[in-house]
């Protein structure tokens, strides 16, 4: 494939995902429109800290739900891991694994897990509880290909299984990703593309929602309850960086101090769009610092975040934090690990 019909293909997709959501006037809000909301949730500790900006910056297998083309930018192999510690007992973890199969061809697996701790239950009988506990849990499993194009675009596709359980009810479903990264060679700007949870309206079902009714009725003594549908958070991803100062700095030239900047826009289905901004300044590859805020956002505010990298002869070892505002949430902490080999 071209380079020009691989830049008129992102622009078409861009278009079609940005259209679905700009019919939509502004002053609805659209909250609660769709189901899945956990799947816009942050996953890479590298990018909390810069305020969630990874769709143009992000790199390797911790960046693939946002834009699945990141994964082309590792050498040979990568694994990933990352922890979230919330409020209330809720914990996330996200792994992920990728390894280059050809000389532009990357494919990868990640999977995200959350977990709400146990939520105690009660009843119209009990409401100080039963004594019995329940957990929400949703999980996400992409599998991932990848391909550089050129030594300037790289494009990539997820194919995203997801399952969510509250107590005995349950919903299946999956959606596609799709993504982009290119490097435009114009004073060193890179813009990254995504459209992330593209797939069919989902709806419940499980033990939860069968209900006792008469066995006159010829049912077996149960029926279950329907649900309503609700589409998945379908969201439209542009982003730009800039590396101003460093060794290949668009402005300034330095072999030991990098400052990266970098910006994104979100458009989803669900929401009014928002933004975020961060950067990153590190010394000579190895210690980092970085900075960020989400614009427009509900609840989403400052971040900040640290990380240092090891490297030697076979394998480099990374090891980010980041802790975000998130309003009346509070803070957040999270910690990522991540090993090339």
């Amino acid at each position: 494939m071209s380079v020009k019909r691989s830049l008129l293909f992102i622009i078409v997709s861009a278009s079609l995902s940005w259209g679905q959501t700009a019919d939509v006037p502004e002053i609805v809000n659209k909250v609660a429109s769709a189901a899945g909301n956990w799947l816009k949730m942050d996953a890479d500790v590298r990018a909390i800290g810069m305020g969630g900006t990874n769709v143009a910056i992000g790199y390797g297998v911790s960046a693939i739900p946002k834009n699945p083309s990141l994964i082309a930018f590792i050498p040979r192999s990568q694994v990933y891991y990352s922890k979230t510690s919330y409020l209330a007992g809720i914990s996330l973890n996200n792994f992920g694994l990728g390894r280059k199969v050809g000389h532009s061809d990357f494919v990868g697996i990640h999977l995200f897990y959350l977990d709400s701790g146990p939520i105690e239950i009660t009843d119209v009988a009990n409401p100080e509880g039963t004594g019995e506990n329940y957990h929400t849990r949703f999980i996400s499993a992409r599998t991932v290909y990848a391909r550089r194009l050129t030594d300037r675009l790289k494009v990539g596709v997820t194919l995203n299984f997801i399952h969510e359980a509250i107590a005995t009810a349950y919903k299946n479903t999956f959606a596609f990703d799709v993504g982009s990264n290119f490097n435009t060679g114009l004073y060193g700007f890179i813009l990254g593309m995504s459209v992330a949870n593209f797939g069919p309206e989902a709806r419940y079902g499980g033990k939860a929602l069968a209900t006792d009714v008469s066995t006159a009725l010829d049912v077996g003594g149960s029926l279950d309850k329907i649900t309503a549908k609700y589409p998945l958070p379908l969201a439209f991803r542009l982003g730009v960086a800039n590396t101003i100062i460093g060794p290949e700095g668009s402005f300034i030239k330095n072999s030991a101090h990098r400052l990266t900047i970098s910006a994104e826009g979100i458009s989803p289905i669900d929401f009014l769009v928002s933004g975020s901004t961060g950067l990153e300044y590190s010394w000579n590859e190895m210690v980092f610092a970085r900075l960020g805020s989400k614009l427009g956002h509900d609840s989403g505010g400052m971040a900040g975040g640290a990380g240092i990298k090891y490297r030697a002869d076979r394998f480099i070892v990374t090891v980010d934090y980041a802790v975000a505002s998130y309003g009346i949430l509070d803070l957040t902490q999270q910690l990522g690990i991540g090993l090339e080999f």
